[in-house]
């Protein structure tokens, strides 16, 4: 299928149902641009070519040790971007004032460690509610949705609840990463998916995702928005950034689509 036709279906699919959102992070833009220094390829640009090629919001982390982003690519993008951004920080005084002074439309707090490759699981919250709460209150006075990105179980969205989070992003790299669990692993984003909606948590999904596992998430009700970055990116090598994302919505929207229609 060609990307004209691409995108002719997900414009005749959006006609009718289009409620799953899709953030663009653009973090291993920076990546590469940082293996040789200099400015290119730059951030910003990608940020902006995503928004062309129709994302709904940006993501960006900035990390204690900048390996990617850095505190120069937020405040670009922040200012050079009409969608929102999703700033995805660590919670320390750092990253907060970082955010403070921002002002992105959600902070998404996630675990980080300075070894790890990547972030590699959910967010500590149970046991941790009143000192996440404290260090996190001055986010929500700010008016700064407060979105943390947890593994898909019903206690971690009640902890997530009790501090006053808007948004649970719920961790989806076990599912992509273990296809003898997948069955499990799926069951258990719904499941969790559908508790953050009975407790009145927008719940988004993300870490790992690409055009072969998709579908199944892109499939459940209650999820709102997924966030994807290292595939699209990478994907982007070959066909173009603007190309991996019509594509990646093209199937977000015929999953979301399918699904609405199996339950009319």
């Amino acid at each position: 299928m060609q990307i004209g036709a691409y995108h002719a279906v997900g414009e005749m699919m959006d006609q009718n149902f289009r409620t799953l959102r899709l953030g663009v992070n653009i973090d291993h833009v920076a990546t590469i641009r940082n293996a040789r220094g200099g400015v290119h390829p730059s951030p910003l640009a990608a940020a902006k070519l995503a928004e062309t090629a129709g994302a709904d919001g940006i993501t960006a982390h900035l990390r204690e040790d900048r390996r990617h982003i850095r505190d120069a690519d937020i405040t670009a993008i922040k200012a050079g971007i009409s969608i929102p951004l999703n700033f995805e920080m660590a919670a320390t005084p750092e990253m907060i004032a970082m955010a403070l002074a921002t002002r992105p439309n959600a902070a998404c707090i996630v675990p980080e460690k300075r070894d790890e490759v990547t972030t590699e699981g959910g967010l500590a919250v149970i046991g941790h509610e009143h000192r996440l709460g404290d260090q996190l209150a001055p986010l929500k006075a700010a008016g700064i949705r407060l979105s943390l990105f947890i593994e898909a179980n019903p206690a971690d969205i009640d902890a997530a609840a009790l501090i006053g989070a808007d948004i649970v992003e719920l961790h989806t790299g076990r599912y992509c990463h273990d296809a003898a669990h997948r069955p499990q692993e799926l069951a258990r984003i719904q499941m969790a998916a559908r508790h953050a909606a009975s407790v009145g948590i927008e719940c988004h999904a993300g870490h790992g995702l690409d055009y072969e596992t998709v579908g199944q998430i892109a499939a459940i009700a209650t999820i709102e928005e997924l966030n994807i970055g290292h595939f699209l990116i990478g994907e982007s090598v070959f066909c173009g950034l603007p190309a991996a994302i019509e594509k990646m919505r093209m199937l977000m929207n015929a999953a979301r689509h399918g699904a609405s229609a199996g339950t009319s």
